[in-house]
């Protein structure tokens, strides 16, 4: 088997500051850890216009029906399902508009598939089976940039007219898919070399947040900094939702329950009847009117 030599790829390297790692006090092992971690926050810092032109991009694909499929291997992968999959309980958005696809299937995202990472016909035929079109974008993750499943998707959604992102904690290579936005905090070498669930993986959850976070605001389930698209459907959201409305109505928590029950748990629509004085298909109604932002659908009261 022809294996490829990655050991140029900063992510490979090895970190001088750790080279006796496993000889350490573990004082000075976790002092060692948080000022690694630290650099992930800066590596992030360089990337804030590719991940501002991210956003637009999602942005645009959310408000033409599009969707968001972030595509990676192991923890990058692992880490693009985890976000796509805390965006329906906090944005009340439908399961299928950001999606995570996890080289090895579901099963990989709880027992490691290394292999299935090599194949870049896997990443092409899963997007095949996504069905992915013009509408829609998508954001291949490799921390180490050269993942054959991720390149694959990439290479394929571009074929199919999506728009593609790639984040990776790398230096281009050779014969790199091309894209339309590349974002690259380069995080340089792990403290564990190779490891690139460390300083890699969390520049990637800083990333993924900012980009799944600032795109459901601009779609306006967000007003001030609150998440007000969300639809009370257990205690603890029923509580969040409860307290949103009573703060941003200046009514009482019971009297604010009481009114999202009426307003079937969406938070939105209890604010607006409430405001607007109306019934809960008159605050649908509203709402629909203003593209679901409250801002604007409170316009003529506040």
């Amino acid at each position: 088997m022809n294996t490829p030599d990655r050991s140029h790829i900063l992510t490979e390297q090895r970190l001088p500051d750790s080279m006796n790692l496993d000889t350490m006090e573990i004082a000075d092992a976790v002092a060692l850890m948080n000022r690694q971690d630290r650099l992930a926050v800066d590596a992030v810092a360089t990337q804030r216009d590719s991940i501002a032109r991210a956003v637009e991009r999602v942005v645009k694909a959310f408000k033409s029906g599009g969707r968001l499929i972030y595509v990676g291997a192991g923890t990058s992968g692992r880490l693009g399902v985890l976000d796509a999959s805390e965006c329906p309980p906090t944005f009340r958005t439908d399961p299928q508009m950001v999606q995570g696809i996890l080289a090895g299937g579901p099963e990989a995202m709880f027992k490691a598939r290394e292999g299935a990472e090599d194949r870049p016909e896997g990443g092409s035929a899963a997007m095949d089976d996504a069905k992915i079109g013009p509408a829609d974008v998508v954001l291949g993750i490799a921390a180490g940039g050269t993942t054959p499943f991720v390149q694959g998707a990439l290479s394929r959604a571009r074929q199919l007219g999506a728009g593609t992102i790639f984040l990776t904690c790398a230096q281009p290579f050779a014969n790199e898919t091309p894209v339309d936005i590349s974002i690259r905090p380069l995080t340089g070498a792990e403290i564990l070399t190779g490891s690139t669930r460390l300083k890699a993986a969390t520049a990637t959850k800083l990333i993924l947040n900012t980009i799944s976070t600032l795109a459901m605001v601009r779609l306006g389930k967000v007003y001030e900094n609150l998440m007000v698209d969300l639809k009370a459907t257990n205690d603890k959201l029923r509580d969040r939702a409860g307290r949103i409305v009573a703060t941003i109505c200046g009514i009482s928590r019971p009297d604010a329950l009481e009114l999202l029950q009426r307003a079937d748990g969406q938070v939105k629509a209890a604010i607006v009847m409430h405001h607007r004085k109306v019934d809960f298909p008159s605050a649908l109604q509203i709402l629909d009117q203003h593209d679901g932002h409250l801002r604007s659908a409170l316009n003529d009261t506040f």
